[in-house]
């Protein structure tokens, strides 16, 4: 099935909005006559076309680890062609997916902003020429930080745009759509990032091409964004600390909040992307800490116990609280962002994050003077922090505003390297969350193909 190519562009109902922490992206402007859509122009879709045509090629862990090990100019260079190639295409098959929503659909402002985002980021990365020097790896690299810093607004606008066109499009449609977005998007966050690490480490003081390497090279531990040696004690002791941060702001100093305990194997470590496990191990917290809080309101509530238990190939956390269990009437919507009867409160919530990395310490308050926990101890900010998408604050988003898209976001991350996220709730006690993840980092991220899209 062919679809007309369109993108809603900068009109009358779009305003540009500046500030001195934000990159200008479009909004729409509220008329008396139109507050809620905007109508898009059309497009060619012949460029488009071609770009759809051709087949990701998925990556795990262990490749980025292997290419990124022995870093020269040579396979500087070899990595920037990939991300040029590799994330054009992503990004057309995901403005495909779009064309495919009924126009309806395609009018709302939020989805509107989302689709303008992403045609013009396929536009710039399809003109970058081709990469042959490190003066042209730089002037690439200034592209890739450009989009991620603008796309910072994605997650929020199509969290409001699917809870508002579902007049047109059935809640389990705007999920899989929700879905397979926010997938992508991690996937092109992890390409771009991955990329402006390395070349951040070629150009460090401390890497020299083909040199013997230092026992206490920083580069042992750390491929671009790849932690090597991520330990499951401390990555769930630094996101218990940050959550434990977030619920004193929220219920104030005179509430007890539950300590966490870790059992099992502690000195379990794998190599992950940090900022991936933080989010979801950090959610997981937030979640069991609200439940005790406000399930029994106790000077000394029942702890939360963590076991990391490690298998041959993966590595198994279960989060276990005492919060009294998921209310029934939540529980069937756990892993909806459409779906759930909170939708009017989650709209007025998102409203408030015009900005949002699907982070953790992002829930901090902007002016926070706590202590800054990064994920390795005495390792500097990686790319991530610096371009929006590890542990930064980069919003002033309250600690107790709820949007309603932390499990499902949860999830997402956690399938992403093939994992898995279940939670068992047991009603009048409480919940059991199980995460399992690859040790061994040989799986490929999991995206949707093609041939699914062209189901649709």
């Amino acid at each position: 099935m062919r679809v007309i190519g369109w993108a809603p562009v900068a009109s009358p109902g779009l305003l540009m909005l500046r500030g001195p922490h934000r990159k200008g992206y479009a909004v729409a402007a509220a008329t008396s006559r139109s507050p809620q859509y905007v109508a898009p122009p059309w497009r060619p879709s012949s460029i488009l076309d071609e770009w759809v045509q051709r087949e990701v090629r998925p990556i795990s862990l262990r490749q980025l680890t292997f290419f990124g090990r022995t870093l020269t100019q040579d396979r500087l260079i070899q990595g920037a062609n990939y991300a040029r190639l590799e994330l054009p295409t992503r990004i057309a098959h995901r403005l495909r997916n779009m064309q495919t929503l009924p126009y309806s659909a395609l009018k709302n402002r939020h989805i509107a902003h989302v689709y303008e985002l992403y045609y013009t980021a396929f536009e710039r990365f399809r003109k970058v020429p081709e990469v042959r020097t490190l003066e042209d790896n730089d002037k690439y690299c200034e592209v890739l930080v450009q989009c991620l810093q603008e796309h910072l607004s994605v997650i929020p606008s199509l969290g409001m745009g699917v809870l508002e066109i579902q007049d047109s499009v059935s809640s389990e449609e705007c999920d899989r759509f929700m879905t397979t977005l926010l997938r992508s998007r991690i996937s092109r966050r992890v390409i771009a990032e991955q990329h402006l690490a390395l070349t951040e480490t070629f150009h460090s003081a401390w890497h020299f091409p083909n040199a013997k390497k230092s026992a206490m090279a920083p580069e042992d531990d750390f491929v671009g964004e790849i932690f090597l040696k991520c330990s499951a004690k401390e990555i769930i002791e630094t996101c218990a600390a940050t959550a434990t941060e977030l619920m004193s702001k929220a219920y104030g100093p005179s509430v007890a909040i539950p300590r966490v305990a870790i059992k099992g194997h502690l000195d379990t470590t794998f190599p992950y992307i940090p900022s991936h496990i933080e989010y979801i191990i950090g959610e997981l917290l937030r979640n069991s800490m609200q439940g005790v809080i406000e399930q029994r309101q106790s000077s000394s509530p029942k702890p939360i116990e963590v076991l990391i238990c490690e298998a041959a190939q993966s590595v198994i956390i279960r989060v276990s609280d005492q919060g009294g269990g998921i209310d029934r009437a939540i529980l069937p919507y756990l892993w909806s962002f459409a779906k759930g009867p909170r939708r009017n409160m989650r709209l007025q919530n998102l409203e408030q994050v015009p900005k949002l990395a699907g982070t953790m310490q992002e829930l901090r308050w902007a002016d926070s003077t706590g202590p800054d926990r990064s994920h390795s101890p005495g390792s500097g900010p990686s790319s991530g922090e610096k371009y929006g998408s590890s542990l930064t604050a980069l919003s002033s988003r309250p600690p107790d505003l709820r949007l309603g898209m932390g499990l499902p976001m949860s999830k997402i991350y956690a399938e992403y390297w093939a994992g898995s996220l279940e939670v068992h709730s047991l009603e009048g006690y409480g919940v059991d969350a199980f995460l399992q993840i690859s040790k061994l980092g040989n799986r490929n991220e999991v995206l949707s193909t093609r041939a699914t899209m062209d189901a649709v």
